[in-house]
């Protein structure tokens, strides 16, 4: 069943099979450039958002039937185009769910608060937003100049998580795409000497959340081409923006340059992560590297 998220069939005029990927998709209403919405090219890349983001529900059985899906928003690229898609798919899925989008306002100075709800009650869509001082909380504790991203992320998660167990929540899908779970393997192997990444679905530590990363498929570059054409109303963060120095900015220009001067190798790591041998790594808890040859031994 899961399947038919993402090998879906539209009509044609002539009442003719459509593939997905060549199909004229219907979108949800949402603020956005008339031309847009009608060009061709937009409507193949919406389709080919949808194609990635079906697939992953698929591979990792991300969503089902009676589930209700929070999308942490976070105003940011990634998490629009989350929204976005998932609006789209649920339209047309063979399950089930719903959807309902939380902001947590940190209470970052100069913060717009009026853009996100804004935004979500023109779009009709359910939403919540959560009101915790988790900015003063990282400024009062991170050093100046050391990277905040770390604590900053903890307090958010946190928030959130709290707010979905308090409210029926069954999944919890954020915007993390591609190139970040590909930066977060690096990060852990230059940095913390593991090889670990960030996965398209997991249980939190405490067991009480499943964690979903539907665009775990989708390239950056490609989300940042949906976010202009639909021209979400971004909204910077400015704890860790001016981090210029920050590990994971390191990592991303290091990729960025790597793919200039060969272009896929970002896909090509990532589809090793996909396909992992643990009897050709040296983990003995991965693979029992004891165990070969103690037929011939005893």
């Amino acid at each position: 069943m899961a399947r038919r998220f993402w090998q879906l069939h539209l009509l044609d005029r002539d009442g003719g099979a459509v593939d997905l990927m060549e199909a004229q998709v219907t979108t949800v209403p949402i603020p956005a450039l008339p031309s847009a919405k009608t060009s061709s090219t937009f409507r193949k890349l919406q389709a080919q958002l949808r194609g990635l983001v079906g697939k992953a529900i698929e591979d990792y059985a991300m969503i089902a039937e009676g589930d209700k899906v929070m999308v942490c928003l976070s105003g940011g690229k990634d998490s629009y185009t989350l929204l976005d898609i998932l609006l789209s798919l649920q339209r047309s899925a063979p399950v089930h769910f719903e959807l309902v989008a939380v902001n947590l306002d940190q209470k970052q100075p100069g913060f717009p608060e009026h853009v996100l709800p804004d935004y979500l009650r023109a779009l009709g869509v359910p939403f919540h937003i959560i009101e915790q001082d988790t900015y003063s909380v990282v400024k009062r504790v991170i050093p100046e100049g050391k990277t905040m991203c770390g604590l900053c992320s903890r307090l958010r998660r946190g928030a959130l998580y709290r707010w979905a167990a308090e409210n029926g929540v069954t999944k919890v899908a954020l915007g993390h795409h591609r190139d970040d779970i590909v930066e977060t393997m690096f990060l852990n192997l230059f940095f913390g000497g593991r090889l670990k990444a960030m996965p398209p679905k997991l249980q939190s530590e405490d067991g009480r959340h499943i964690v979903i990363r539907p665009l775990a498929y989708v390239p950056e570059r490609e989300i940042e081409r949906y976010a202009r054409a639909r021209q979400f109303p971004i909204i910077p963060c400015t704890l860790c923006g001016s981090q210029e120095n920050a590990q994971r900015r390191q990592i991303k220009q290091m990729l960025q340059a790597w793919e200039r001067e060969y272009p896929g190798r970002t896909e090509s790591i990532f589809s090793a992560l996909r396909s992992v041998e643990p009897s050709h790594l040296a983990d003995p808890n991965l693979f029992d590297f004891a165990a070969l040859g103690a037929k011939h031994n005893g």
